[in-house]
């Protein structure tokens, strides 16, 4: 009879277990290719690096004058996912850049330490 218990009890645990794995996994597959907002930042990027212990990432800062009078620059904080717009953007270095970007909410780190992961770059106008 103790046996027949604990082997319930361990069935409905690995069944629990087994149902927030995959709740999880349905939150970050629904975190990750949904976007929460889009848009559009100009300024400057100040930086962009590769870091991480374990997931490592492209992570960058581009700086906003919110005027044409000086003021404390505003950062924008991004991840970039794809090589090929971090060679964008080390190619426009120094100049004034649009980054397009979609916000994810609610990912783990490891996805980027930022919710804002820029999918396009290109030359801001005059």
């Amino acid at each position: 009879m103790l046996l027949k218990l604990l082997g319930t009890l361990l069935k409905s645990l690995i069944g629990g277990v087994l149902a927030l794995a995959l709740l999880g996994a349905g939150y970050l597959m629904f975190a990750y290719h949904f976007t929460y907002s889009q848009g559009e930042s100009v300024g400057f990027v100040q930086k962009i690096s590769y870091k991480g212990w374990l997931c490592k990432t492209w992570e960058g800062e581009q700086v906003r004058a919110l005027s044409v009078v000086p003021t404390i620059p505003e950062k924008f904080e991004f991840t970039v996912r794809d090589a090929a717009v971090v060679d964008k953007i080390n190619q426009h270095i120094g100049q004034k850049v649009v980054l397009e970007y979609e916000q994810h909410r609610g990912l783990p780190r490891c996805f980027g330490d930022s919710e804002h992961f820029v999918i396009n770059v290109r030359l801001a106008p005059g």
